[in-house]
């Protein structure tokens, strides 16, 4: 039809593209008829027995297919972002990182549903949470853990919403990858801003938030310590060595465990101890004989 070769006598001269009506298309032999539903089509084939079932969506299709809507997964992407940030703001209150853990359920939910997140891109995003919570919560600063997480938090919810197989990537899906990108990172850059500015105002001593969360400051100058200073008391008392002291162990004053260091030397098991100084959080011994 578009072959500028295409030459038919009495219809069309070679270097022009084809066009037919359709009647002209039948008259010259290129169509079978005309049909303007698939009852027709059915008919002018000559198929006469046949049944037809139209699809309809069910209620959970419907519901599927609303989640996996962009704004709507964009507003969940900010609540999932924001629910972490808050409950390091304010930890112990339970609410922020409930609504995170929910916010993240609905989000890949749909999308695993509809074929279009893997089990991998989940576990992704499972990973990147945890190398943030090792990052904030046992490596001091902000490494390699807090950047690897935050790249397989972004992974995970970009791939999600990609239709893709394992790490085969179509060239029709590069435009889909991008969307989804800008989509994820606007989506979290809105949520750390809006959190920020949700935290300053919502997060003071007047407010519901500010009162069920610790804002007091505790300062050494006040009398407020990070150890036991019931220790201290323990000053000028005898014990017993309760395991060996080498130099450090535990004793037992007053039928109480504390832990303790040797003044000078190795102390044994069951040996009577007297306490001669308390610094920092434990107790320095010395045995009788060194008392004398």
């Amino acid at each position: 039809m578009v072959d500028p070769r295409t030459y038919i006598e009495n219809v069309i001269d070679t270097g022009k593209v084809l066009t037919f009506t359709p009647d002209e298309a039948i008259k010259n032999g290129y169509c079978e008829g005309i049909a303007n539903n698939v009852k027709e089509v059915l008919e002018t084939a000559g198929i006469k027995e046949y049944t037809l079932k139209s699809y309809k969506p069910s209620g959970i299709e419907k519901v599927v297919d609303f989640m996996i809507n962009p704004v709507l997964q964009g507003i969940l992407i900010m609540i999932i972002i924001g629910g972490i940030y808050f409950e390091l703001q304010t930890p112990g209150i339970g609410f922020p990182i409930l609504a995170s853990a929910v916010a993240a359920v609905l989000y890949f939910s749909p999308l695993y549903l509809e074929g279009m997140a893997e089990n991998w891109e989940i576990i992704l995003f499972g990973v990147g949470i945890a190398l943030l919570a090792v990052e904030i919560f046992a490596i001091p600063g902000f490494g390699v853990a807090g950047v690897s997480g935050i790249i397989c938090i972004i992974t995970g919810l970009t791939l999600s919403m990609v239709d893709n197989v394992a790490f085969d990537f179509e060239p029709r899906h590069i435009k889909a990858i991008i969307s989804a990108l800008l989509l994820v990172i606007f989506s979290m850059l809105a949520s750390v801003l809006g959190s920020i500015y949700l935290t300053q105002k919502f997060v003071s001593s007047n407010s519901f938030l500010g009162q069920i969360a610790l804002s007091a400051v505790e300062n050494a100058e006040d009398g407020y310590v990070g150890v036991d200073m019931a220790a201290k008391e323990m000053v000028g008392k005898k014990g017993v060595a309760m395991s060996v002291l080498r130099p450090s162990g535990k004793v037992i004053i007053d039928n109480q465990i504390y832990d303790a260091k040797s003044e000078d030397g190795f102390i044994d098991k069951d040996t009577i101890v007297k306490v001669i100084r308390f610094e920092t959080g434990q107790v320095y011994v010395i045995t009788e004989e060194q008392d004398e």
